[in-house]
């Protein structure tokens, strides 16, 4: 999956986005998951461009409740 950057975010909708940080979500886990078990990721990268776009849905989520 592509990594989404803030102004891609904002065109989500609300069920859009859930769906999207709850793969990204998954994604992540298996990643750490393979680190914790000793192993090496193709893309060691790829765990901290997951963590940022699950921050800026998360951010923008909140964003979406105050206003």
């Amino acid at each position: 999956m592509a990594i989404l950057r803030a102004s891609d975010i904002r065109q989500l909708s609300d069920v859009e986005l859930q769906e999207q940080m709850a793969k990204l979500r998954i994604e992540l886990i298996q990643y750490n998951g393979k680190v914790s078990a000793g192993g090496s990721t193709e893309n060691p990268g790829r765990i901290r461009e997951l963590r940022r776009t699950i921050a800026r849905m998360m951010t923008e989520q909140n964003h979406r409740r105050t206003v």
